[in-house]
């Protein structure tokens, strides 16, 4: 049975909770993904072995939630988000973002600070939309979503094209994080594979660079891909856990960060 939050803006949420103890892990899904991918349940299943409390829920309009994914904007998955560690959870979490769930953990931190104990991002993608705007779209595809508000693009996970709208390009504008300072004081994980053609190495990097944070390390894996959920990856990502809560309540005056490299994948 499916269990639901209703947010301050009226949307129905879908989520699901592993009772444990704090501070708890939630998991932030990607662009049109949802709460029943293998990173979410390898989380879960850690979490359970572990007795860590841990949430993942799908935005509104993807997986189980409620509602229209085209309707959908990155400020409103913010939101989202926002509202379920405000309900759902106590003190401050651990936030693990996948791809876009990763700039919504970025959001979260600068608008949250005092619910965020730590981030990991897996292929984080932040301002991707500034990205597809202005490297990836055509003459023809700006055209359309000028003049009729929605392109379709072809996706290499669904024989499906997925609708980008005008209001997501907007939104995004609003909610960029590299356009500015972007300081998030917790130990941070950024997590990358080095055959990742949708969110490419060079956006870790470029990352790495600008986040001011006192505990910030990159880990690339070579050859993994965007999905990063090979069984060396999954378990990379629940050590990266572990590393930030144990972590989480240290600071660290050295703020030059520090770079790994990992061939595990």
């Amino acid at each position: 049975m499916t269990t639901y939050l209703t947010t301050p803006q009226g949307r129905h949420i879908a989520y699901h909770k592993t009772p444990g103890r704090e501070p708890g892990v939630v998991f932030l899904g990607g662009f049109r993904s949802d709460m029943t991918g293998s990173k979410a349940l390898h989380l879960q299943a850690w979490a359970e072995a572990t007795g860590r409390a841990f949430l993942r829920f799908d935005y509104s309009g993807h997986g189980a939630s409620r509602g229209a994914f085209v309707d959908g904007c990155v400020g409103d998955w913010r939101e989202d988000a926002a509202a379920v560690i405000e309900v759902l959870t106590e003190g401050p979490q651990v936030l693990v973002g996948s791809s876009m769930g990763g700039w919504i953990a970025l959001l979260l931190a600068r608008y949250m600070p005092e619910r965020v104990a730590g981030l990991i991002g897996i292929a984080a993608a932040p301002d991707f939309t500034e990205r597809m705007w202005e490297s990836e779209f055509s003459l023809a595809d700006r055209t359309t979503l000028l003049e009729e508000g929605v392109v379709l693009r072809p996706s290499d996970y669904s024989d499906e094209p997925y609708p980008i709208t005008r209001r997501l390009i907007d939104d995004g504008r609003r909610n960029l994080v590299l356009d500015q300072p972007l300081p998030v004081p917790m130990p941070v994980r950024l997590l990358q594979g080095t055959a990742d053609t949708d969110v490419p190495p060079s956006v870790a990097f470029g990352l790495f660079d600008h986040i001011e944070s006192p505990d910030l390390r990159l880990t690339l894996v070579k050859g993994a891909d965007h999905r990063f959920s090979t069984p060396a990856c999954l378990e990379l990502i629940t050590n990266s856990v572990d590393d930030v809560l144990h972590n989480c309540d240290a600071v660290v005056s050295d703020d030059t960060g520090l770079l790994q490299k990992s061939n595990i994948g």
